[in-house]
């Protein structure tokens, strides 16, 4: 995986063939960030990673000016690897880990993200409830992005605050805005 933007652009990142996780590819993370720069500002984003695996769109978000990313995963090695790769960058007073399943995170959490991204696996039974907590229990500002990834065959588009999604291959994202 590389960096496709920003301060760190071109800069790889070798994950092990052993881990428990399946990176964004670059092609959708490049199409994703193309769509998010003409949406918001990137600069000084304070970015929620959750089911966050490798780091790759944190340290994304990283790269291209976001001040700080709170990475949530539940297996520890994941978490490991962000942390050495954000010292690697020189970026790891900018990333806080944290293992905990994501939507007890979200139903714990007393902040509020400019923007929330989730990656769970493709398989993940509860991405309803993900969607619903995530925008109700206010993890998102106001007219703040919420930005599910998933496969291709899932449609969120009857979901509660859904604004559009784009599609990548085999990688969807669906973006919905909290707008109350």
């Amino acid at each position: 995986m590389r960096i496709v933007g920003g301060e760190f652009k071109g800069r790889r990142v070798s994950v092990p063939s052993s881990f428990p996780s399946r990176p964004t590819t670059d092609y959708a993370k490049e199409g994703l960030f193309n769509v998010l720069e003409n949406q918001i500002e990137l600069d000084n984003l304070n970015v929620l990673d959750l089911c966050s695996g490798t780091g790759n769109i944190a340290l994304e978000f990283i790269s291209r000016g976001a001040s700080f990313i709170t990475c949530v995963d539940t297996h520890t090695n994941c978490l490991k690897f962000v942390q050495k790769n954000a010292a690697t960058m020189g970026a790891e007073k900018r990333i806080r880990t944290m293992k905990l399943d994501i939507l007890t995170f979200i139903q714990r959490s007393k902040t509020e993200f400019d923007l929330v991204f989730a990656d769970p696996p493709y398989d993940y039974k509860n991405y309803e409830t993900l969607i619903q907590l995530a925008l109700e229990n206010k993890v998102v500002v106001k007219d703040g992005f919420f930005i599910l990834e998933h496969s291709k065959q899932k449609d969120f588009s009857m979901q509660p605050c859904f604004q559009f999604f784009r599609n990548y291959g085999n990688v969807s994202f669906s973006f919905f805005k909290r707008e109350i």
